[in-house]
């Protein structure tokens, strides 16, 4: 079972002396940000000016500045920026501001203002090498498991969104400690943090987008629908049994589990579910999930991501621009001007 902590075993101390850098104020960024504000953090934010995210900085009571400005004034630095442009800004802006830590040694007086810390809330520039920090930094991940916006929203009503927290480097023997004192700054221990390892961190979260969260379900509802036009049937009727209904089945099994969905159903409904699911989902499925997850833990998928970026996202955007045409588009555009309520 995973180690799980909570505010006692974090001291929210260890940030009192410290400036944290903020670099990149996304919907995680501003989040985190706000949150370890208000839990009387010093916090410096790094936004590319013209942009909607420095404006909002401004708004929120930040003054944003450069990320190599950030860097330099910062003892922990969290990369928030997108995964495909973290190793170009770690290279130019981050990397040239780091300075020597002080050796390892026992007890939280080694960590101070001439020792900075790398932190992340996604592992994919560590764990697939586009960025390699020096041995002489604390490097670690404090990854919520929930957008910025509920990571904020929790925090004012007192609660947490649970997170992960992981060591990848730990030059001073205090990178825990500091990771678990970030934590509490942004609530997370009011809820649990959970101990893994970025390694473990990236290829789940990988494989869990491309096979199941965006990947599989994206191809199964459009599999759904498109098997019912075929036959048929209304697009429009097809759209709400395999897309608009899923909500409410994932809302249901988000909080009750997938077993207490099942009894929250009608009993139609959960008999199709435990006599026909293993039809959809065969070993040839489970056989190709395996593939997947295999490429990433190699490496490959990396690799072919970091290329098409570098190639300015050439198959993507046709990849991208192809699946917009679909029927599934056109009909759910319709009918969800039919229903006001979602609209934000």
């Amino acid at each position: 079972m995973a180690k799980i902590y909570y505010d006692n075993d974090a001291d929210l101390s260890l940030l009192k002396d410290k400036k944290i850098a903020i670099i990149g104020y996304g919907i995680q960024g501003r989040g985190q940000s706000l949150c370890l504000r208000d839990s009387g953090c010093n916090v410096v934010i790094s936004e590319v000016e013209g942009t909607s995210n420095f404006e909002q900085a401004k708004k929120d009571g930040f003054i944003p500045v450069s990320a190599a400005e950030a860097a330099q004034a910062a003892d922990i630095i969290q990369i928030l920026t997108q995964d495909h442009i973290q190793a170009k800004v770690y290279t130019e802006s981050i990397k040239p501001n780091l300075k020597k830590g002080k050796p390892k040694a026992s007890g939280l007086a080694s960590n101070s203002q001439n020792h900075k810390a790398l932190c992340f809330s996604h592992g994919f520039n560590i764990r697939f090498k586009q960025i390699k920090p020096p041995k002489n930094v604390d490097v670690f991940m404090v990854a919520p498991k929930g957008p910025g916006a509920l990571v904020r929203r929790m925090y004012e009503e007192g609660k947490g969104v649970p997170c992960l927290l992981a060591i990848f480097q730990d030059a001073t023997g205090n990178a825990k400690q500091l990771g678990l004192a970030y934590a509490k700054a942004i609530g997370a221990t009011r809820a649990g943090v959970i101990e893994t390892t970025f390694a473990e961190e990236t290829e789940t979260d990988l494989f869990g987008e491309q096979t199941v969260l965006c990947g599989g379900v994206t191809e199964l509802i459009k599999a759904g629908f498109d098997t019912l036009i075929e036959a048929g049937y209304q697009p429009e009727i097809a759209y709400f049994e395999v897309l608009h209904e899923l909500k409410l089945i994932t809302d249901l099994i988000q909080e009750v589990g997938i077993s207490g969905m099942r009894r929250r159903v009608s009993n139609t409904a959960c008999y199709g579910d435990l006599s026909r699911g293993p039809r959809i989902i065969t070993q040839k499925t489970r056989k190709e999930m395996k593939k997947i997850l295999k490429e990433i833990q190699k490496g490959k998928f990396a690799r072919e991501w970091i290329k098409e970026n570098e190639m300015g996202r050439p198959n993507f955007n046709k990849l991208l621009e192809a699946q917009d045409t679909h029927k599934i588009e056109e009909v759910g555009k319709q009918l969800r001007e039919m229903m006001p309520w979602m609209k934000k």
